[in-house]
């Protein structure tokens, strides 16, 4: 007789066959994201070696669908990070401050340096997302928490006040139409030498599955894991920089992308446990996934026009999010 039940066995023998399917599903979803759009692009153009269709592919459609699959795999680790440090299912950095903090951060460097380059701008963003985390973390220090319920409504005040602020002065100085274009995530406009940055956010991604183990003990307490010889205040501050970095990365790249690093680490959760190395490699996985199925959504409502994909995840996002509030009891007994 075997020595693991026969649920384990059968999981065992799903998991190939699972990851065989979403694989062949990303590849399916990048090659639509490539050929859909209003230029003229055909599979028989490119064959014939176009010039024209070879422009588009390389200039427009090939960077904008790495982007998309670069951004969604970032937020979503970014998500799962996030709900690490915190230790609430119910939070992700644009339910944290941390976008807006980097949306007031490229607000200061447009007044304060407008020539200064797009690194600039994503440093600078990091580090208003960095200083907005701080305070989210210091304010949930200091509040007494007696339901899961008040972390993210914290967050969510917190980044109202932030976004309030950075509305008055891009009011003040007619930049409007400029935050509005940062607070909305759209890839429509990316293009080959606009998108290299997010490669900076995929590579901070993959550090972070090099300390997924430790991240898993930080998120069982402070005292748990100074008990197994772990420095706490060094992981948060990792924790919080992978987080910053990730969120102004795609902030200054293509604007906020909302709730996704909410979803998609509660639906590997559900699955997968709450072992961050082996449930990281998933929540990238489906990230991209998510993304990628967004924005073709978002393109073919209203074709050729397009929905800015920051709406579509938007509203899909936080029909989970209440999802996940209304079921808490029945998720967490």
């Amino acid at each position: 007789m075997s020595g693991y039940p026969e649920g384990h066995r059968s999981n065992k023998l799903m998991q190939p066959l699972l990851v065989c399917m979403l694989l062949l599903l990303l590849c399916f979803l990048f090659l639509v994201s490539l050929f859909l759009g209003a230029g003229d692009m055909s599979l028989a153009a490119l064959l014939r070696l176009d010039s024209e269709a070879w422009q588009l592919l390389l200039i427009s459609r090939l960077p904008r669908t790495l982007a998309l699959v670069l951004a969604g795999t970032s937020l979503a680790v970014a998500g799962l990070i996030m709900q690490m440090l915190v230790r609430n299912r119910f939070v992700e950095p644009s339910t944290a401050g941390t976008v807006e903090s980097a949306t007031m951060g490229i607000l200061a460097v447009t007044l304060l340096a407008p020539g200064i380059s797009v690194l600039g701008k994503m440093l600078v963003a990091a580090l208003f997302a960095l200083a907005g985390t701080s305070v989210f973390l210091l304010i949930l220090r200091r509040i007494p928490l007696r339901s899961a319920f008040l972390v993210p409504v914290v967050g969510l005040v917190l980044g109202g006040v932030i976004q309030a602020v950075t509305t008055f002065f891009a009011y003040q100085y007619d930049l409007l139409q400029a935050l509005h274009t940062w607070t909305m995530g759209d890839f429509s406009g990316v293009l080959r030498g606009r998108y290299e940055l997010l490669w900076v956010a995929f590579a901070l991604s993959c550090a972070a599955y090099f300390a997924a183990d430790r991240f898993t003990v930080l998120g069982m307490g402070e005292q748990f894991t100074t008990n197994l010889g772990l420095n706490h205040k060094r992981l948060m501050l990792i924790g919080m920089v992978l987080v910053s970095a990730i969120s102004a990365v795609v902030v200054v790249t293509a604007g906020s992308v909302p709730f996704l690093g909410l979803l998609v680490p509660n639906v590997v959760s559900l699955i997968f446990g709450d072992n961050m190395r082996r449930s990281l490699p998933w929540v990238a996985f489906l990230g991209a996934l998510f993304v990628l199925a967004c924005d073709i959504v978002g393109r073919l409502i209203i074709y050729p026009h397009e929905i800015p994909i920051g709406t579509v995840v938007g509203v899909v996002g936080s029909g989970l999010f209440l999802y996940l509030l209304l079921n808490r009891r029945s998720r967490f007994g």
